[in-house]
């Protein structure tokens, strides 16, 4: 956006600043990209009066959608492993079979960079789509450092081909690649003196993350990996307790993580050892819904404790082929038991706050007008449909790709 001021009234605003209703007949003025008002209509300073005006019709407006949790650049699809979990495999057995991840990192082993972002962009259209702004785009799926760079420079190009921001993360510890399946001591000295070196070099990676998992990677694997991104000042997050409870949660709170992600099988300890770091719980319907899993994570005892809770896709080829906030929502809330309020905040300000951004995830004075207009009057339409997307309008003023 250019430095002129543009006006959006005659609308329902759903700031999703903690505490606050939505207003009927509100105004949001924007200067230079960023919310210089966000309130009643009829508190609009005289300052705004000659700036250019978008009659809303009220609509509601809420933030631009987040999705801080996808694995958006991937070749290939993995619908075979979806026909063989249809018929009683389980995403273990499947995994242990060279299946899984694996099985994705041969397909983008043999993709080249263009075609990787040419198979992305239709995906990354679906979230736009539906009023994303912002989108977390993980690595993993490389396994040595040629494709793991190739898979954060397509993830970076995806953010300079369309109006989106990006926000990549470095998932090295994802799987053990064929080459490295008799020697994880030695993978583990690749990713920390090889690749994430070279991750940072580039300047390609935003955040580092882990697989904790007893399919994946111990937890004192993944310490070590988090003590390598500390060395380059890179913010770490994990993928933890989605299959058992291997203290995941309290690990990545350990390290201060920015989150902590799927969480089914975390423990009353984690919970607490998350409130206390302010790592985010990102929950992740998607794939507990894909994989037929039937431990929901704890909602609860989040609540209970204070422990922030955002709302992802998870898109991936393999255990979520998911590319519709909207629908994401909904699974939170029938799934999981997320209220309307709480889904809404899962997918802006508290998604936000997984990415470490303090810019952008609700409509406040000084933040980027990052804005979902919608052809609906309440919140809980945007939630409670399946299928259906009320998008009328999509603002993006923010500027927080690389």
């Amino acid at each position: 956006m250019s430095d002129d001021i543009t006006v959006w009234h005659n609308a329902r605003l759903a700031s999703m600043a903690p505490g606050v209703p939505v207003l009927a007949g509100g105004a949001i003025a924007a200067r230079g990209g960023r919310i210089a008002f966000a309130g009643p209509e009829a508190a609009l300073p005289g300052e705004f009066a000659r700036a250019a005006r978008i009659d809303c019709e009220g609509r509601l407006i809420t933030p631009g959608l987040i999705d801080c949790h996808t694995h958006l650049v991937f070749a290939g699809d993995r619908a075979r492993e979806f026909e063989l979990r249809l018929a009683g495999a389980s995403y273990e057995e499947i995994a242990r079979a060279g299946g899984g991840i694996v099985s994705s990192v041969a397909a983008l082993r043999a993709a080249s960079e263009d075609a990787l972002v040419g198979q992305t962009l239709p995906r990354l259209d679906a979230l736009i789509a539906e009023g994303v702004t912002t989108v977390e785009i993980k690595s993993g799926y490389g396994l040595d450092t040629a494709n793991e760079l190739k898979s954060l420079r397509a993830a970076r190009r995806l953010g300079q081909v369309r109006d989106v921001g990006v926000r990549t993360s470095f998932l090295g510890a994802h799987a053990l690649p064929p080459e490295f399946r008799d020697d994880r001591a030695g993978f583990l000295r690749l990713l920390i003196e090889e690749t994430l070196p070279a991750v940072a070099a580039g300047n390609l990676a935003d955040a580092v993350d882990g697989f904790c998992e007893g399919i994946a990677f111990s937890p004192a694997e993944i310490a070590a990996v988090f003590a390598a991104a500390r060395r380059f000042a890179l913010p770490v997050k994990l993928h933890a307790d989605q299959l058992s409870d291997l203290g995941g949660a309290a690990l990545a709170a350990s390290h201060g993580a920015l989150s902590a992600d799927h969480l089914e099988y975390t423990s009353e300890a984690g919970a607490m050892a998350m409130a206390a770091s302010g790592t985010v719980a990102v929950l992740l319907p998607g794939a507990f819904y894909f994989i037929h899993e039937t431990r929901r994570p704890p909602v609860d005892l989040f609540r209970r404790h204070g422990v922030r809770m955002a709302v992802a896709t998870d898109c991936n080829p393999g255990t979520s082929p998911l590319t519709s906030p909207l629908l994401t929502m909904n699974m939170a809330a029938t799934l999981f038991g997320l209220t309307v309020d709480e889904c809404l905040a899962g997918t802006t300000r508290e998604a936000a706050r997984a990415l470490g951004l303090d810019d952008v995830g609700t409509l406040e004075v000084g933040k980027w007008a990052d804005l979902a207009i919608w052809n609906v009057e309440r919140p809980a339409e945007l939630v409670y449909r399946m299928g259906f997307n009320p998008l009328h309008t999509r603002v993006r003023a923010s500027r927080n790709s690389q």
